[in-house]
């Protein structure tokens, strides 16, 4: 009994464990991309650090107040750049009219990276907001209007990667038959050691092609003489005793 619940034990702990690991994997992959202070509020951006065409990027955007905050209008743009030059939108997450006064704002996002965009992403952060300060007795607003631009996820030109492997194979075979080349003429594999090698095919060729001639004569040679052998012993005259 005693051996079947430390059994069950290490199994819970198993279980647990291998869900702590899940559930953090995703946060390995993530990095801070923009962390500072504007007027009363704090932006933070965090994001997937790196992934491939087609493949997910999740972001995370922050806000945590200083003081009484009412936000207009915010806009996170997320940009990548086709064949990593022609800029275009991949994702956008808008909000308006929000109260920052006691709490902090936290917006999550995922989306698929488009397959042509690799290289680095660009995200883009619009906010318009009021602060309301205390003056005396009362109290003033004061109008905020911030765009703030910063890189982020690294996405991997795969396709790069490929032509590169491509490459490598490529090589690879060439120093292959390159030793075939050279196990089979002894020599170093050289453009004079090529041509040598190609001239004496050729002229192996031709003899073979003058003593596939000779055969042939000869052969029509021994054909006619057999036939004309026959032909005389054909004609012979007859002796009669």
């Amino acid at each position: 009994m005693k051996r079947i619940s430390s059994i069950f034990v290490v199994f819970v702990l198993t279980c647990a464990l291998t869900f702590f690991v899940k559930a953090q994997a995703p946060e390995e992959n993530m990095a801070t991309f923009f962390d500072s202070d504007i007027p009363e509020i704090r932006v933070q951006v965090n994001a997937t650090m790196e992934t491939q065409p087609l493949g997910n990027i999740t972001v995370t955007l922050s806000l945590k107040n200083q003081s009484d905050v009412q936000i207009q209008y915010l806009n996170l743009s997320m940009f990548g750049f086709i064949n990593g030059t022609y800029k275009v939108l991949m994702a956008n997450l808008t909000d308006n009219n929000v109260s920052l006064n006691t709490s902090s704002l936290e917006y999550n996002y995922t989306f698929m990276v488009p397959e042509q965009v690799w290289d680095a992403t660009y995200g883009e952060i619009t906010l318009t907001y009021n602060v309301k300060y205390p003056v005396g007795p009362g109290f003033q607003m004061m109008p905020y209007d911030f765009k703030i631009g910063f890189t982020m996820t690294h996405v991997k030109n795969t396709y790069l990667e490929q032509v590169e492997q491509a490459c490598v194979t490529l090589n690879s075979t060439l120093e292959e038959l390159k030793q075939v080349f050279s196990q089979l003429s002894n020599e170093d594999l050289t453009a004079d050691n090529l041509n040598k090698t190609l001239s004496n095919l050729q002229g192996s060729a031709g003899e073979l092609d003058n003593t596939r001639r000779a055969v042939i004569g000869l052969t029509v040679t021994t054909a006619v003489f057999v036939a004309t052998t026959v032909y005389m012993f054909l004609r012979k005259p007859k002796q009669y005793l």
